[in-house]
């Protein structure tokens, strides 16, 4: 009997422990508390060159807060980092002038941005023609 109530004990202590470990962990994602809710977000500033990891800065009322954010590099988009557009499909390749474009809506604006409804993006064209598999140009061949 003697054991069962020791390991009653300790196991009362160790929940005890976790569950102010998991509080002390949760308060610590709060980062003070602020009791504004008018915080204007500026946009995302990188580090280093023109995309990648970098600082966002905010502002409420005499408060500053900065928070880490990310810059795409994949593409050097005009409109933003913080807009989120749905794009259609790329269209043809227009011969002329040798690129392709398509359009997008506005799905989401993050941090407040002020973002356009309609974008237009455009790519040069692939110089690349997709051909025939060669068995199948073998086979075509006889």
């Amino acid at each position: 009997m003697g054991l069962r109530a020791l390991c009653v004990i300790v196991l009362v202590a160790v929940l005890a422990v976790s569950s102010q470990a998991a509080k002390n962990k949760k308060d610590k994602g709060k980062k003070g508390g602020s009791d504004c809710a008018e915080w204007k977000w500026g946009s995302c500033v990188p580090s280093s060159k023109d995309c990648g990891v970098g600082t966002r800065e905010g502002t409420c009322k005499e408060e500053t807060r900065k928070l880490k954010c990310k810059v795409p590099c994949n593409w050097k988009k005009p409109f933003g980092a913080d807009c989120k557009y749905k794009f259609e499909n790329w269209g043809d390749c227009n011969a002329d002038t040798g690129v392709k474009n398509r359009s997008g809506t506005l799905k989401k604006a993050l941090f407040n941005a002020e973002c356009q409804q309609t974008v237009e993006a455009t790519k040069p064209c692939s110089l690349k023609v997709k051909s025939k598999s060669k068995a199948f140009q073998e086979l075509a061949e006889k």
